[in-house]
């Protein structure tokens, strides 16, 4: 990559809170010198509808829960060198998988929210991705090469791992993170 060639960075917001992105943005100062050396190139920050090619580094928050998501997943694995589980819900699955506790979670977590909890015109959508049967973590689905816990995990440690890997380095998460 010449020096004048910025990093292409995307990421991704699956079920989770955004807390993962607030983080990101939360760096301050910090990231004034992370937009000097990346181009964001997706994500919810970023007008751009469809996954691009030739990504760098993408940064995904949150579990896998339905089908739109793990289709999205797998489209950014393949497009993407170093793909990292941003936060615990996508390293563990965190409070989107507390249904997984219930056999037909999917049926049953739509019928409480479209009928039971309804006033009005009870029905199930039906243009609406489907939910998976059992809420996963990324690595579960695809490769993951770096895993950043925490709930949501600090700006700086994100910080940290970005330019790590921008100076070509493998960040050391030893004592820098922690899950919740």
């Amino acid at each position: 990559m010449s020096a004048q060639e910025k990093t292409r960075v995307a990421t991704i917001w699956l079920s989770g809170c955004s807390g993962c992105h607030m983080s990101f943005l939360d760096q301050d100062e910090l990231i004034l010198d992370l937009a000097k050396k990346i181009q964001v190139v997706y994500g919810p920050l970023v007008d751009t509808k469809a996954f691009p090619e030739n990504v760098d580094v993408t940064l995904i928050e949150g579990a896998v829960a339905n089908e739109e998501q793990q289709s999205l997943l797998k489209e950014a694995r393949a497009k993407t060198k170093i793909l990292i589980s941003l936060g615990d819900c996508a390293v563990t699955g965190n409070v989107p998988a507390l249904r997984n506790a219930w056999e037909d979670s999917a049926k049953l977590v739509l019928e409480r929210g479209y009928i039971e909890n309804a006033d009005v015109n009870k029905q199930i959508p039906t243009e609406v991705p489907g939910l998976l049967e059992k809420v996963r973590p990324l690595h579960e689905v695809v490769k993951v090469d770096y895993f950043i816990p925490g709930c949501p995990p600090s700006a700086s440690v994100i910080n940290y791992v970005l330019t790590e890997l921008l100076a070509g380095r493998t960040p050391n998460m030893e004592g820098r993170s922690k899950y919740g």
